[in-house]
Parts: structure tokens; C-alpha cells; sequence
């Protein structure tokens, strides 16, 4: 059964789509405005009572929270496509370990930088220069401690690409594409050798050429 993906244009959405290519999973996308509220129509809070993306319908399976999709779509197919948990438990412990990193340390200040830079005037507030400065701060100590483990190793788990490394790709490209932040990756050496990798990836490549960011 084909898999239905909603939102593709937005980045938690675009985190598990890499997964479902690196799977070769199939999957069918459902357009999705958030700008225009269509996230708060009722047949859409349905499916997603937060009414936020992305959303998996697989039959009458419906998950809604990006990193437990990928986890759910890279355990049920482990067999198909990339391996992206590792093959043994301490393998899967480092994943499962860099992946609650990237939700709790670094995504909380890429996502307020993404949110003050790029979208201030479509979501009807002013934009905060502390704050930004603020996020930056905190933002660049995250990437100082990827960047002494990096050094030791090719990516966030170890010598394989794994989820913990999949999930940083649609803010981070926000970070050295629009936002113009590219120095804060490009000044460390081995983050710096990480990202090219990770982000020239043609699971990536695809998701970027067939689903532009809404901005």
C-alpha cells in the first residue's frame, strides 16, 4: 500500500521523506498551505488533532510527529534500502541518542532562527534581533560539540548515516541557504565535511528539486 504524505513543502515533513526515499518506500504527497490555515480544517484535524504536519496515512495507520515516523518506516522496512539504525544495539543506542540531541538541543534554536528570519511577515510578527543573537549563541555550542565528535567519526552514530544525521538536513539547509548563516557551518572543519556529505545525498537532492520550500 502506498504511503500518503501530507505537507511536502515544509521541513518536518521534507525529514521524513528523505527517510521514505532512502527506504524506497512509496509515497504519494497531499499539498498542503499552512499560511492559508489549511491545517485547521476539520477533516484535516482529523487525521492530526494539533493540526500541524507532517501526517503518514498508511491504510489506517496515521502517525503525525516526524521522528517517530522515521523511526516507525526505518524499523518496519530495516531490510529494504539503507540501513539507517545501525546493525547492532550500541549502534542503535547511538542513534536513538543523537536523534533526541538534534530534537532537544539543536532544533530548538535553528527552528526559532528559521522562524524570526524567514517568516516574520507571513506569520504577523515583528522580528527579534536578541532573540536571534540569543539563538545563534546557543545554536553555535551545539555545533561546537558536533564538531569534537565529528572529528572522531564520519557521522553523529559512527561510520554509517543514520537517522540521527537525516533529521538535521531541511533546517540546516535553511541555516546556509536563505537565512545566510552558511559561516556557522562552514568555519568547522568536520561539521563542515559532515553536512557536504549528508546533504548532497541524492535521497536529499531529490526531496529539494520536487518540493520547494513555501517562501
Amino acid at each position: 500500500m502506498v504511503v500518503k504524505v501530507y505537507g511536502p513543502a515544509y521541513a518536518s515533513t521534507k525529514r521524513m521523506l528523505v527517510c521514505l526515499i532512502e527506504k524506497e518506500i512509496e509515497f504519494e504527497t497531499v499539498p498542503l498551505d499552512l499560511f492559508k490555515g489549511e491545517h485547521k480544517d476539520p477533516e484535516f484535524l482529523e487525521l492530526q488533532p494539533f493540526g500541524t504536519v507532517p501526517i503518514t496515512q498508511d491504510g489506517d495507520h496515521i502517525l503525525f510527529e516526524s521522528r517517530a515516523i522515521m523511526r516507525y518506516y526505518a524499523e518496519k522496512y530495516k531490510l529494504l534500502g539503507t540501513d539507517l539504525l545501525g546493525k547492532t544495539i550500541e549502534e542503535r543506542g547511538q542513534v536513538e541518542n543523537w536523534l533526541e540531541v538534534e530534537a532537544h538541543s539543536y532544533n530548538p534554536p535553528i527552528y526559532t532562527l528559521t522562524l524570526q528570519i524567514l517568516y516574520p511577515s507571513k506569520l504577523g510578527f515583528l522580528r527579534d534581533e536578541n532573540l536571534i543573537k540569543e539563538s545563534e549563541e546557543k545554536l553555535a555550542k551545539v555545533l561546537d560539540v558536533y564538531e569534537e565528535k565529528l572529528s572522531k567519526s564520519k557521522y553523529l552514530a559512527g561510520d554509517f548515516f543514520s537517522l540521527a544525521d537525516l533529521s538535521h538536513l531541511p533546517f540546516t539547509q535553511y541555516l546556509v541557504g536563505k537565512m545566510g548563516k552558511e559561516y556557522m557551518i562552514r568555519s568547522r572543519k568536520h561539521v563542515n565535511a559532515w553536512w557536504d556529505d549528508i546533504s548532497g545525498r541524492p535521497s536529499w537532492q531529490k526531496v529539494l528539486q520536487l518540493y520547494p520550500a513555501p517562501f
